[in-house]
C-alpha cells in the first residue's frame, strides 16, 4: 500500500519542489524588480495618465521598458502606430527569449505558450536559463513549475510595487533619484550573473552598442544592443566550443 501511495506523491512532490525553488530564486532580485515596478508607476501618472489608466497599463502591459518608451508619446499625442512601433522595437529582445524558451515548451498547447510567453520578464529568463541551459533533457514537468514560480514572484512583485507607485508617487521628492537606484539594482543582480568569457564579451557588446544608440530614434539602441550581445554570445560560445575540442 506504501508502494503504491510513493508512486503517486513523488511525482507532486517534485513539481512541488520545482515550485518552491522558482520562487525562492526569484527572491534575490526582488529588490530590483520592485524598484523598477515602482519608478514605472511614478511615471505614469506624471505622464499625465489617470490612476485607473496607469493600473490597467501595468497589469495588461507588463513590460517597464516598452511603457516608459511609450509614455513620452502619449503625453506628445503622438499617432498610436508609433506608439506601438516603439513599444514593439524596445520589446523585440522578449522574441529571442521566446526563441530560447521554445525547445523548453514546445510540447505544450498554444493557450499555456501564449501565458507562458506573457510572463516573461529579464530577470526570470536569466534565472531559468542559468539553471536549464546545460541540461540534456528539455521539456520536463519541473522546468515547466520552475518557470511558473519564477514568472509569478516576478509578476506579482512588479504589479504591486508599480500600482504603489501609481498611488504614492506624487510623495516621493525628485530628488531621491529613484531611476538611477533601480538601475543600480538590476545591476547588482545581472553582473553576478556574468560567468565565462562568452559572457562578458557579450555583456560588454550590449553595452557599448546601447551606449553609442543612444541618439537613435525610437529606442533603436536598445534593440541593437540586444541583438549585438546575442550575436556575440553566440558566436563566442562556438569559438570557446572549437577552442576545447
Amino acid at each position: 500500500m506504501l508502494r503504491v501511495q510513493s508512486l503517486f506523491t513523488k511525482p507532486h512532490d517534485a513539481y512541488r519542489r520545482a515550485l518552491w525553488l522558482g520562487l525562492r530564486d526569484s527572491v534575490a532580485p526582488l529588490v530590483a524588480i520592485g524598484t523598477w515596478g515602482f519608478v514605472t508607476g511614478i511615471a505614469m501618472v506624471k505622464s499625465g495618465l489617470t490612476e485607473a489608466m496607469a493600473i490597467w497599463m501595468t497589469i495588461l502591459v507588463y513590460a517597464g521598458s516598452a511603457q516608459l518608451a511609450a509614455l513620452p508619446l502619449i503625453e506628445a499625442g503622438a499617432p498610436i502606430w508609433l506608439i506601438f512601433a516603439a513599444g514593439t522595437v524596445v520589446n523585440i529582445r522578449f522574441l529571442i527569449f521566446g526563441a530560447a524558451l521554445h525547445p523548453y515548451f514546445q510540447h505544450l498547447s498554444l493557450g499555456k505558450r501564449t501565458l507562458l510567453g506573457f510572463s516573461i520578464s529579464d530577470i526570470g529568463f536569466v534565472l531559468f536559463m542559468t539553471r536549464f541551459d546545460r541540461v540534456k533533457r528539455l521539456g520536463t514537468r519541473q522546468q515547466l513549475w520552475y518557470f511558473a514560480g519564477v514568472s509569478t514572484m516576478c509578476w506579482l512583485v512588479w504589479n504591486v510595487m508599480s500600482i504603489a507607485g501609481v498611488f504614492l508617487g506624487g510623495t516621493i521628492p525628485p530628488s531621491w533619484g529613484l531611476d538611477f537606484a533601480a538601475t543600480l539594482a538590476l545591476l547588482a543582480i545581472v553582473i553576478p550573473l556574468v560567468k565565462g568569457k562568452p559572457m562578458v564579451a557579450c555583456l560588454l557588446v550590449a553595452a557599448s552598442v546601447a551606449w553609442l544608440g543612444q541618439t537613435l530614434p525610437l529606442r533603436l539602441g536598445l534593440a541593437a544592443a540586444v541583438v549585438a550581445g546575442v550575436v556575440t554570445g553566440v558566436l563566442a560560445e562556438r569559438h570557446a566550443g572549437r577552442v576545447s575540442s
